[in-house]
């Protein structure tokens, strides 16, 4: 008998949202917002246009056992919202380190979501990360407000592919050390 250890992704409740790991029943949701450009385009990852099934093949391989990073959707409803408002997180890079990735759904934008979430998250720090990275496209200065008031530091210039612009940006990248 062979027994696999299974990473448990815990839920985690700010004072507004919840922060749960993806189900099936969130592909529709999904794939309504991936599938707008202006969220397609400030991510490395999410095709524009979106092919069919992307969202159904993304939510898959974040449910799996072997994983490397842990997705939560951020989920609206206790603030009367949708029950998919945006994704946030953290890719194991080592035992040690993390890379932060998230995205806010356009209907939510300048509403203190991505602040509240990502400063709950650094803060809960459930990993328990020795440090935290993050990286933004340097046309998109809201994402990188949202890092600095959540006290990462700005490290370096660098470049990024995008999928969805089929180029490679730059960014800017970001570092949050946590104290031994």
């Amino acid at each position: 008998m062979i027994l696999e250890s299974v990473k448990i992704q815990p839920v985690l409740e700010t004072d507004r949202f919840s922060l749960r790991p993806l189900r099936v029943s969130d592909v529709g949701l999904h794939e309504f917002y991936t599938k707008d450009e202006r969220v397609a385009r400030m991510t490395t990852s999410i095709p524009h246009p979106l092919p069919p099934g992307a969202s159904a093949g993304y939510i898959d391989r974040c449910l799996q056992t072997d994983r490397d990073e842990d997705v939560w959707v951020i989920d609206g409803t206790k603030s009367g919202l949708a029950e998919i408002i945006g994704m946030v997180s953290l890719e194991r890079l080592n035992q040690t380190q993390s890379e932060l990735g998230y995205w806010v759904a356009p209907a939510f934008w300048n509403m203190g979501v991505a602040s509240e979430v990502v400063r709950f998250l650094v803060d809960m720090n459930p990993m328990q990360n020795k440090t935290m990275f993050a990286a933004v496209f340097q046309d998109n200065p809201a994402s990188a407000r949202v890092l600095t008031n959540c006290g990462f530091d700005y490290i370096s210039d660098a470049e990024a592919f995008s999928v969805a612009r089929n180029a490679t940006v730059a960014t800017w990248t970001y570092l949050k050390k946590y104290k031994s």
